[in-house]
Protein backbone atom coordinates (compact mmCIF):
# COMPACT_ATOMS: atom_id res chain seq x y z
CA UNK A 1 0.00 0.00 0.00
CA UNK A 2 2.62 2.27 0.80
CA UNK A 3 4.36 1.75 -2.40
CA UNK A 4 1.22 2.32 -4.35
CA UNK A 5 0.70 5.67 -1.89
CA UNK A 6 4.62 6.78 -3.18
CA UNK A 7 4.10 6.04 -6.87
CA UNK A 8 0.79 7.96 -6.97
CA UNK A 9 2.64 11.12 -5.09
CA UNK A 10 5.38 10.57 -7.51
CA UNK A 11 3.50 10.83 -10.54
CA UNK A 12 1.51 14.10 -9.56
CA UNK A 13 5.12 15.78 -8.59
CA UNK A 14 6.22 14.83 -12.46
CA UNK A 15 3.41 15.91 -13.72
CA UNK A 16 2.87 19.59 -12.07
CA UNK A 17 6.65 19.88 -12.50
CA UNK A 18 6.19 19.45 -16.30
CA UNK A 19 2.89 20.99 -16.49
CA UNK A 20 5.37 24.24 -14.91
CA UNK A 21 7.55 23.96 -18.25
CA UNK A 22 4.65 24.66 -20.98
CA UNK A 23 2.45 26.65 -18.69
CA UNK A 24 5.82 29.40 -18.32
CA UNK A 25 5.55 29.87 -22.20
CA UNK A 26 4.44 32.92 -23.98
CA UNK A 27 2.93 32.16 -26.71
CA UNK A 28 3.35 34.17 -29.93
CA UNK A 29 1.53 34.69 -33.15
CA UNK A 30 3.42 35.59 -36.32
CA UNK A 31 2.44 38.57 -37.90
CA UNK A 32 1.40 38.15 -41.57
CA UNK A 33 3.42 41.08 -42.82
CA UNK A 34 6.73 39.05 -41.42
CA UNK A 35 7.78 41.06 -38.16
CA UNK A 36 6.83 40.33 -35.02
CA UNK A 37 7.86 42.39 -31.98
CA UNK A 38 7.47 41.56 -28.59
CA UNK A 39 9.12 42.71 -25.31
CA UNK A 40 9.77 41.66 -21.92
CA UNK A 41 11.78 41.39 -18.94
CA UNK A 42 14.02 38.54 -17.59
CA UNK A 43 12.55 39.06 -14.47
CA UNK A 44 9.43 37.20 -15.87
CA UNK A 45 11.78 34.00 -16.97
CA UNK A 46 12.45 30.90 -14.56
CA UNK A 47 15.69 29.81 -13.03
CA UNK A 48 16.98 26.99 -15.24
CA UNK A 49 19.63 24.84 -12.71
CA UNK A 50 19.94 21.78 -15.46
CA UNK A 51 21.28 22.88 -18.94
CA UNK A 52 22.49 19.48 -20.02
CA UNK A 53 19.27 19.32 -22.30
CA UNK A 54 21.57 21.63 -24.79
CA UNK A 55 24.75 19.55 -24.98
CA UNK A 56 23.12 16.44 -25.76
CA UNK A 57 23.97 14.63 -28.81
CA UNK A 58 20.12 14.98 -30.16
CA UNK A 59 19.48 18.44 -29.56
CA UNK A 60 23.11 20.05 -29.83
CA UNK A 61 22.01 23.63 -29.00
CA UNK A 62 25.25 24.84 -27.29
CA UNK A 63 28.43 23.24 -26.05
CA UNK A 64 28.72 22.57 -22.10
CA UNK A 65 32.05 25.02 -22.35
CA UNK A 66 29.30 27.93 -22.68
CA UNK A 67 27.13 27.16 -19.76
CA UNK A 68 27.69 29.88 -18.26
CA UNK A 69 26.11 32.29 -20.61
CA UNK A 70 22.81 30.89 -20.04
CA UNK A 71 22.59 30.67 -16.22
CA UNK A 72 20.61 33.48 -16.02
CA UNK A 73 16.52 33.63 -16.24
CA UNK A 74 14.88 31.95 -19.32
CA UNK A 75 11.89 33.59 -20.50
CA UNK A 76 10.15 31.29 -23.09
CA UNK A 77 8.17 31.67 -26.08
CA UNK A 78 6.64 29.71 -28.24
CA UNK A 79 4.92 29.93 -31.82
CA UNK A 80 3.68 28.15 -34.74
CA UNK A 81 5.98 27.58 -37.90
CA UNK A 82 3.95 27.03 -41.06
CA UNK A 83 5.43 24.67 -44.07
CA UNK A 84 7.54 26.38 -46.37
CA UNK A 85 8.55 29.60 -43.95
CA UNK A 86 11.68 30.29 -42.63
CA UNK A 87 12.37 32.37 -39.46
CA UNK A 88 15.37 35.18 -38.02
CA UNK A 89 15.32 36.26 -34.56
CA UNK A 90 16.75 38.80 -33.17
CA UNK A 91 17.50 39.79 -29.42
CA UNK A 92 18.25 43.40 -28.57
CA UNK A 93 18.68 44.30 -24.95
CA UNK A 94 17.70 47.64 -23.97
CA UNK A 95 20.73 47.90 -21.81
CA UNK A 96 23.72 47.59 -24.28
CA UNK A 97 26.25 46.77 -21.31
CA UNK A 98 23.81 43.66 -20.56
CA UNK A 99 24.74 40.50 -21.74
CA UNK A 100 21.90 38.30 -22.72
CA UNK A 101 22.21 35.18 -24.70
CA UNK A 102 19.48 33.22 -27.20
CA UNK A 103 18.30 29.83 -28.39
CA UNK A 104 15.47 28.60 -30.61
CA UNK A 105 14.62 25.09 -31.24
CA UNK A 106 11.89 23.10 -33.43
CA UNK A 107 9.65 20.58 -32.54
CA UNK A 108 6.41 18.59 -33.69
CA UNK A 109 4.43 19.83 -31.42
CA UNK A 110 4.97 21.26 -27.95
CA UNK A 111 4.23 19.33 -24.98
CA UNK A 112 5.60 18.52 -21.15
CA UNK A 113 7.79 16.15 -22.50
CA UNK A 114 9.90 18.29 -25.04
CA UNK A 115 10.04 20.99 -22.71
CA UNK A 116 13.45 22.31 -21.61
CA UNK A 117 15.02 21.62 -19.46
CA UNK A 118 13.45 17.84 -20.00
CA UNK A 119 14.20 17.89 -24.09
CA UNK A 120 15.34 14.96 -25.22
CA UNK A 121 15.55 15.46 -28.90
CA UNK A 122 14.36 18.15 -31.38
CA UNK A 123 14.42 18.79 -34.81
CA UNK A 124 16.90 21.72 -34.95
CA UNK A 125 18.83 24.28 -32.61
CA UNK A 126 20.28 27.24 -32.75
CA UNK A 127 21.98 29.36 -30.14
CA UNK A 128 24.26 33.24 -30.41
CA UNK A 129 25.50 34.28 -26.86
CA UNK A 130 28.55 36.70 -26.63
CA UNK A 131 32.02 35.14 -28.33
CA UNK A 132 34.71 34.25 -26.17
CA UNK A 133 37.61 35.85 -28.68
CA UNK A 134 37.18 37.83 -31.57
CA UNK A 135 35.98 36.29 -34.80
CA UNK A 136 38.17 37.37 -37.79
CA UNK A 137 36.05 39.25 -40.31
CA UNK A 138 33.13 39.42 -38.28
CA UNK A 139 31.98 41.82 -35.57
CA UNK A 140 29.43 41.29 -32.52
CA UNK A 141 27.59 43.93 -30.39
CA UNK A 142 25.03 43.30 -27.43
CA UNK A 143 22.50 42.15 -30.29
CA UNK A 144 21.97 38.41 -30.54
CA UNK A 145 20.99 36.49 -33.87
CA UNK A 146 19.35 33.20 -34.61
CA UNK A 147 18.87 32.19 -38.32
CA UNK A 148 18.06 28.82 -39.38
CA UNK A 149 14.82 27.93 -37.79
CA UNK A 150 12.65 26.99 -41.23
CA UNK A 151 10.15 24.37 -41.94
CA UNK A 152 10.51 22.81 -45.13
CA UNK A 153 7.04 20.72 -46.24
CA UNK A 154 5.77 19.95 -42.67
CA UNK A 155 4.80 22.85 -40.01
CA UNK A 156 6.01 23.01 -36.42
CA UNK A 157 6.31 24.83 -33.22
CA UNK A 158 9.24 26.56 -31.91
CA UNK A 159 10.20 27.34 -28.61
CA UNK A 160 12.54 30.70 -28.44
CA UNK A 161 14.57 30.73 -25.01
CA UNK A 162 15.81 34.66 -23.69
CA UNK A 163 18.49 33.65 -21.19
CA UNK A 164 20.67 36.57 -19.53
CA UNK A 165 24.26 35.25 -19.06
CA UNK A 166 26.39 34.90 -16.01
CA UNK A 167 23.10 34.52 -13.89
CA UNK A 168 21.67 37.92 -14.99
CA UNK A 169 17.79 37.88 -13.62
CA UNK A 170 16.40 41.74 -14.62
CA UNK A 171 16.75 43.04 -17.94
CA UNK A 172 14.35 44.70 -20.32
CA UNK A 173 14.45 43.90 -24.02
CA UNK A 174 12.64 43.44 -27.25
CA UNK A 175 12.32 40.37 -29.51
CA UNK A 176 11.60 40.83 -32.98
CA UNK A 177 10.56 37.40 -35.12
CA UNK A 178 10.84 38.27 -38.93
CA UNK A 179 8.95 35.29 -41.02
CA UNK A 180 10.23 34.80 -44.62
CA UNK A 181 8.05 32.67 -46.51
Amino acid sequence: MKTNILTIFFGLACTAIAHAQTSNLQWITLSPEGVTSVEGNLSQGVEMTDLTWAWNSSVACFPGTQAAKFTGKHVLYALDLPAYTELEIDLIPADKNANFSLYAYEVGTINDGNTVPTLPQCIRCEADYKWDYKVKGKTQDHTRHVRDILAIANPYQVIIGVVGANGLSVGGYRLEVRKKA
